[in-house]
């Protein structure tokens, strides 16, 4: 692992996960440049930030290109719309900021010498022919679907990543990120946990697209952003599947939600969404060898902090690994 950190970019910080990892790199010293244009953050999600001397909020398109005062020690990428609601509504917007906002990050890790860790994602791997997902498998992508332009802009962003590694020698990772959950995700977004949350806690039917039969694997916030940092303070160019393999259909986390919160909603089965991905599962056997990191937070008490937080978002514990049954 290298030395502590000095200065770190965060783009897309004022979203669910950026302002998650603000939060940690400040607690453990590091000084923290959060740039957003909130397209889909919110700047709620770090305002408890902003009396710390170390924390710069910076209202920023990086599409157009990003500079940064003074040094730079490191860059974690995390700017994309990343929710199916959001990419779907900003098709345009989000193959933009995964070519030019990538791009430019790029260039201002090449000016600063910086580290860059490049936040991909599993849908590279699409709806995919291969179970469990490893790093090596090239994925099954549809490049027309409406999914696409979130899957396609993550491929590309991990192409120009590489290219920038090859031809100019900056210091990048690519990391893959699986499903992640937690306090701060937007109660409207149209991901999986928190419309079964919302919809549980109101009595209202807990909507499944498709049998419900589809699998996904659900790691909880914290320990996303602990290998973040992990990734971020070591010298491995990835990529990286960054999950938990605790693999559950779609249907079994609608139930234990509604369990969790204590609610009698029923289920109801609606149209599967185009392309929507069978199963979900990473391989982290390089993750554990290279990072020393696995998950800790148990599902059960990860979906009891997400349902606290929605009744009332201060009453959840949101950076406090702690280990449990799945």
């Amino acid at each position: 692992m290298k030395n502590k950190l000095r200065k770190v970019v965060v783009t897309g910080g004022a979203g669910f996960l950026g302002s998650h990892l603000c939060e940690r790199l400040l607690r453990e010293g590091d000084s923290v440049v959060c740039v957003d244009n909130f397209s889909t953050g919110n700047p709620d999600n770090v305002a408890h930030l902003l009396t710390n001397d170390r924390f710069r909020l910076l209202k920023w398109d990086i599409c157009d290109g990003i500079d940064i005062e003074g040094p730079v020690d490191a860059i974690v990428h995390l700017a994309s719309p990343a929710s199916p609601m959001n990419y779907l509504r900003l098709p345009v917007e989000t193959l933009r900021v995964g070519s030019a906002g990538t791009l430019a990050v790029l260039k201002l890790a090449r000016n600063t010498n910086a580290r860059i860790v490049y936040a991909s994602s599993s849908e590279v791997y699409g709806d995919p022919l291969a179970h469990p997902q490893d790093e090596k498998y090239w994925g099954n992508v549809n490049p027309l679907g409406p999914r696409s332009v979130y899957d396609e802009s993550k491929r590309f962003g991990e192409a120009a990543v590489a290219a920038y590694r090859r031809e100019h020698g900056v210091d990048t990772c690519i990391v893959r990120l699986f499903n992640t959950y937690g306090p701060r995700m937007q109660p409207d977004d149209g991901r999986m946990v928190p419309n079964f949350v919302l919809q549980a806690l109101a009595g209202k039917p807990l909507t499944i697209y498709g049998s419900g039969r589809q699998t996904r694997s659900l790691c909880y916030v914290s320990d996303t952003v602990a290998a973040l940092l992990r990734a971020l303070r070591s010298d491995h160019p990835g990529p990286l599947n960054l999950g938990n393999p605790t693999e559950l259909t779609v249907l079994r986390v609608a139930e234990l939600i509604r369990d969790l919160a204590g609610s009698s909603s029923e289920l109801a089965f609606l149209p599967a969404m185009e392309d929507d991905p069978r199963l979900r599962r990473p391989d982290i056997s390089l993750a554990r060898e290279v990072l020393g990191w696995e998950p800790e937070v148990g599902l059960r008490e990860g979906l009891t902090e997400v349902i606290a937080s929605f009744r009332d978002p201060r009453a959840a514990r949101i950076d406090t690994p702690r280990v449990t049954e799945a």
